[in-house]
């Protein structure tokens, strides 16, 4: 994949194909570091499957016995001297808790750095296929932070306006795209 935005929607979609129904995106901009954490409440994983999970033939497809997924984005983190770890817990009968934890590094003046590319579309296209979807999307810098709560917009909204509507989708793309900090006006 040529942009990061690309892996961060490959891994929310395995997300949500593992029965999340909260995700949270979290983009950190630090001077020439940038990390992605991608983090959900689905059925988890295995601590043997988690450990195995960025190798290209750990997959849970039955189609094909390669995933490329998780592997092709610790590739790009690596290329950039930066790294990824996957932290995953299956659910607990005694508390509950399960889920899956994705955060790769990425050092950005690096010439093999891929570019984030077009966030505001990953976005987009998760609200999009599930509207249901508890998202949480946080981009921080320097500059500011960008915010985006999909229980806060239901709240704004109400039940009547379904949060994948053309106008709801055309606002998160225009929100999203704003620099971090800017003030959205509505």
């Amino acid at each position: 994949m040529k942009e990061l935005s690309l892996h961060v929607l490959d891994i929310a979609q395995n997300s949500v194909k593992a029965g999340a129904t909260r995700l949270d995106i979290l983009l950190e901009q630090a001077g020439n570091r940038l990390t992605i954490m991608i983090r959900d409440d689905g059925c988890g994983m295995s601590p043997a499957f988690a450990a195995a999970a960025a190798d290209p033939f750990t997959t849970t497809r039955t189609t094909r016995k390669v995933g490329m997924g998780l592997p092709l984005f610790r590739l790009a983190a690596e290329q950039t001297g930066g790294t990824m770890t996957i932290e995953s817990r299956r659910a607990d009968p005694a508390d509950g808790r399960h889920g899956t934890c994705v955060t790769a590094t990425f050092f950005t003046d690096h010439v093999d750095c891929a570019p984030l590319g077009d966030i505001a579309s990953t976005i987009v296209t998760l609200l999009q296929g599930n509207p249901e979807l508890a998202l949480t999307y946080v981009y921080r810098s320097e500059a500011g932070e960008t915010r985006l709560s999909t229980e806060e917009m239901k709240t704004l909204l109400g039940a009547d306006v379904p949060l994948n509507a053309p106008e709801v989708l055309e606002w998160v793309r225009a929100y999203v795209s704003e620099p971090p900090g800017a003030d959205s006006g509505g």
